[in-house]
């Protein structure tokens, strides 16, 4: 199958493993927080549709999925390539521990197609936050705007 006929996910999935196999991308500081976008981006619209989620929630959900497709957000992928998937994660993670905070987080481990837990994952990207604001990762004032988006 053509890598173009696939579906957002499987093109997330695809673009991570090509970019892992590279030099940048397996020595890259936050190459394993990248590779966990597309289990993200999989529990995002997999929650987006469970009748447990409150409706607010679900909107959240919504709109981080909608982040996560766009080519237009904070640190776009078309400038800087599978790097700029570092505020989308960011931006889930956030969006995540959200609804752990409102909701059951069974719900959350239900639908977590990762082999990690979920919640400690959560909590680890939101806690290397800072540090990607700091070094270049998300741009300075990033990991802020992306707080500030979805309070």
């Amino acid at each position: 199958m053509d890598q173009h006929s696939y579906d957002f996910y499987q093109n997330l999935r695809y673009s991570m493993r090509q970019w892992l196999s590279t030099k940048n991308g397996s020595a890259g500081k936050w190459a394993e927080y990248l590779m966990f976008a597309p289990d993200l981006f999989h529990l995002l619209c997999k929650l987006s549709i469970d009748n447990e989620v409150p409706v607010k929630e679900r909107i959240k959900l919504g709109a981080a999925i909608a982040y996560f497709v766009s080519p237009f957000d904070l640190v776009p992928e078309a400038l800087v390539g599978v790097i700029g998937f570092a505020d989308d994660i960011a931006l889930a993670a956030y969006v995540l521990n959200s609804l752990v905070n409102t909701c059951n987080p069974d719900i959350l481990k239900r639908h977590w197609a990762g082999d990690q837990d979920v919640l400690e994952l959560i909590q680890r990207i939101l806690k290397s936050g800072d540090r990607m604001g700091r070094t270049g990762v998300l741009g300075k004032g990033v990991w802020k705007k992306i707080k500030r988006m979805y309070k």
